[in-house]
């Protein structure tokens, strides 16, 4: 199994990325939710940059947000900074989505946009909206067609993606739960959590900053499919009555603040009670219940986990990470 990383787009996201190469980390993905976080593209191209062996793409890139020529130049420029480095991941949409205050998109949609895109980048001219379409940037100003070494993972867990994944896939992305992987070859997995200390407890500060947005987000996403469904987790009835507070036609934007960066304020009215799902429902624990946990997930066919480190210190959770895990540093 290779162990890579996930960031969100920010500022110091390029500097993590350098420090995740020198670790030993395979690959480093970044988000594409411009809502909560930085540009994806302008992150990958600073962290192409700034490394020389790391594999950078993007996850999940949401095919609403940008024209399907868009995505392909973006990913045909990546691949000229960063040559056999990049991978990409497109899916229906989560936080992409829903922090517009729209539901994920129909299968039906996501797939002739990705064929668009796979079309381009091979150098092909395809029809869309009515128009031809062809990448026509002269040498000097763009990657040369077609860009081949680019695999492209669509971010699926239930059976309509999963379908679509094996039609047009190199592999599958999936977030949290991880059952058995099929006959993909490519399986990657968003992890979150944080790996304590020796003697170290729930119930301290850091693990709380450092593994309280990956319990919150679960809430997140079970409110957001099932509403009032949240109430039979811990304090989940107070948490959804704090986020019902805020009008509905804006409640999205209550419900995501924070997402996967930290505890918004509806987060921190239940960590008492949530807490003790973290080492449940994430990778959180000691570094060998973590390593346990993961030698499971690879049983059940994972071949890469994308591990998000959270909290003030995130140098120190990339390194915990490794470290628990046994990826050896580079150098």
């Amino acid at each position: 199994m290779e162990i890579s990383c996930a960031l969100p787009p920010s500022a110091e996201a390029p500097a993590l990325i350098a420090e995740a190469e020198r670790l030993g980390y395979a690959r480093a993905w970044c988000y594409d939710s411009p809502v909560l976080y930085g540009d994806v593209w302008m992150t990958l191209a600073l962290a192409a940059e700034r490394t020389g062996t790391i594999g950078l793409g993007p996850a999940v890139l949401v095919p609403s947000l940008r024209h399907p020529m868009v995505n392909a130049a973006a990913i045909a420029h990546l691949a000229e900074l960063a040559p056999g480095r990049v991978a990409v991941t497109l899916g229906a949409g989560f936080t992409g989505r829903m922090m517009l205050g729209q539901r994920p998109m129909p299968w039906a949609q996501v797939e002739p946009y990705v064929a668009a895109v796979r079309a381009l980048l091979r150098g092909e001219e395809i029809l869309w909206e009515g128009k031809a379409l062809r990448m026509l940037q002269p040498p000097g100003h763009g990657a040369a067609r077609p860009v081949e070494d680019v695999p492209i993972l669509l971010g699926a867990e239930g059976p309509k993606g999963l379908a679509a994944a094996e039609r047009l896939a190199d592999g599958v992305f999936s977030v949290g739960s991880v059952q058995k992987a099929g006959a993909f070859p490519w399986r990657a997995t968003l992890q979150f959590g944080t790996v304590l200390d020796e003697g170290e407890d729930m119930g301290s500060e850091r693990v709380r900053e450092a593994a309280g947005a990956a319990v919150a987000v679960i809430y997140h996403a079970v409110y957001e499919r099932a509403g009032a469904g949240v109430d039979g987790f811990p304090g989940g009835q107070i948490w959804r009555e704090s986020v019902e507070l805020a009008p509905e036609d804006a409640r999205h934007l209550s419900v995501h603040d924070g997402h996967l960066v930290g505890l918004n304020r509806h987060d921190r009215l239940i960590w008492e009670q949530s807490r003790d799902l973290a080492p449940q429902l994430t990778l959180t624990g000691t570094a060998d219940q973590v390593r346990a946990r993961v030698a499971d997930m690879e049983k059940n066919g994972v071949t890469e986990l994308a591990y998000q480190p959270v909290g003030p210190d995130k140098p120190r959770e990339l390194r915990a990470f490794a470290e628990a895990l046994g990826v050896a540093p580079r150098g």
